[in-house]
């Protein structure tokens, strides 16, 4: 750059040091020739040194894009280079607190290898903090349409992080429950096509460590929803050490992500508000449709009962367990509680139950024979998909 410089300071001088126009002799006589002559050169001179000055001109601009450019493309190795100064420091930041650990313990001084890429490092460092609660990712109300048909194709190109059997957790942080959600079903496909399509981004989003279980009757028998979410709690933890269960019916969506589906200290009912019900609650001891308990909870109260075939009074059993152990509904509020259900005509074997309201007044004294503990089934299949765990039970039929 120096040399070029020089080049144009020469350049420079030698127009400068040259004479405008040439000194023209003259005498006390001249003849009109001469004068034509010396005006025709002195034309001639200005023209000269109008090209000179314009040539000049643009010597003078071209030099001084030349170095605008060139300290421009100085200027953008510098930034770059501080950039990665600065990352760099934030790197070796980061790798000395995680090698430090917490509470001032240091840990013996390790060196590791800088990258810009570094995160599989940090994570087999075991460091991660628990996810905070509320989650950040939500996003509050949403949008529910069944309108349009879902393929499982789709659902799962769109959750890719599931790991086979439905399962999730959160990669930056620990989730703070485990939770298994449990689904009794039977003959209801495309309703779980919508379920895996809205819930598992909402879950996802609610930072849990979750699996989904779908608990499918066999046979043509009579359907028993209770016996089968006490299958699914069973079940569930045979595969993991689950701390909380959601059981949801298939047909239940919510529509605000900050309902989470997790435990709370006392039994969550968490569809508060169904379109069905014109988003009100139908009565105070109303616990159907989703809801969420603990395992010590759910044991407290040794579980749903086995002995309710058909639709109806289940809930209002548990209610009554839940009750009868010193237990209080929690509920979020019916903003936040909303729940659209896909509308359906009423499957068929699962009939009103005529039974369930003699069965609702004796819970207390049938409760701790009939639950979990007395629960009898067999398994029949199991089929594990990236988005669902599916096991397909027999659970007998109803006494004569």
């Amino acid at each position: 750059m120096k040399a070029v410089l020089s080049s144009y300071y020469r350049v420079f001088r030698s127009y400068i040091s040259q004479p405008a126009t040439r000194r023209i002799e003259s005498g006390p006589e001249r003849s009109d020739f001469s004068k034509g002559r010396r005006r025709f050169r002195e034309t001639s001179s200005h023209k000269t040194f109008l090209h000179r000055t314009c040539t000049l001109v643009v010597l003078l601009c071209f030099l001084h894009i030349s170095v605008t450019v060139f300290y421009y493309v100085r200027s953008l190795d510098f930034k770059q280079t501080f950039v990665q100064n600065q990352q760099i420091q934030q790197d070796q930041r980061k790798l000395t607190a995680y090698v430090r650990g917490g509470e001032g313990d240091t840990k013996p001084s390790t060196t590791f290898p800088l990258s810009r890429h570094h995160n599989a490092t940090e994570k087999s460092l075991e460091s991660l903090e628990k996810c905070p609660d509320p989650s950040p990712v939500l996003v509050g109300p949403l949008r529910i349409e069944f309108s349009s048909p879902v393929s499982l194709e789709n659902v799962r190109k769109e959750n890719p992080e599931l790991r086979m059997g439905g399962r999730y957790k959160p990669k930056d942080c620990i989730a703070l429950q485990k939770v298994a959600i449990i689904i009794p079903f039977r003959n209801r496909d495309e309703h779980l096509k919508f379920w895996l399509y809205y819930l598992h981004p909402i879950l996802q989003r609610q930072q849990l460590d979750y699996g989904v279980y779908v608990i499918n009757q066999a046979g043509d028998e009579t359907f028993n929803r209770a016996k089968l979410l006490n299958v699914g709690y069973a079940e569930a933890l045979k595969e993991y050490d689950y701390e909380c269960f959601v059981f949801s019916d298939v047909d239940l969506i919510p529509m605000d992500d900050r309902n989470t589906y997790k435990c709370f200290s006392q039994p969550r009912h968490l569809s508060v508000s169904m379109d069905k019900f014109g988003f009100r609650l139908p009565y105070n001891q109303y616990f159907g449709g989703v809801s969420s308990m603990s395992k010590e909870q759910f044991l407290k109260i040794n579980g749903f009962p086995n002995n309710y075939w058909g639709w109806g009074g289940e809930d209002d059993d548990i209610y009554n367990r839940l009750s009868s152990k010193g237990m209080s509904i929690s509920r979020p509020s019916a903003a936040v509680g909303k729940c659209r259900m896909i509308r359906h005509e009423r499957d068929k074997q699962n009939e009103p139950n005529p039974q369930r309201f003699d069965r609702i007044a004796h819970t207390r004294d049938t409760m701790h024979k009939d639950g979990i503990h007395s629960l009898q089934y067999k398994v029949v299949n199991v089929e594990r998909d990236q988005l669902f765990t599916k096991i397909t039970v027999d659970v007998g039929k109803p006494p004569n």
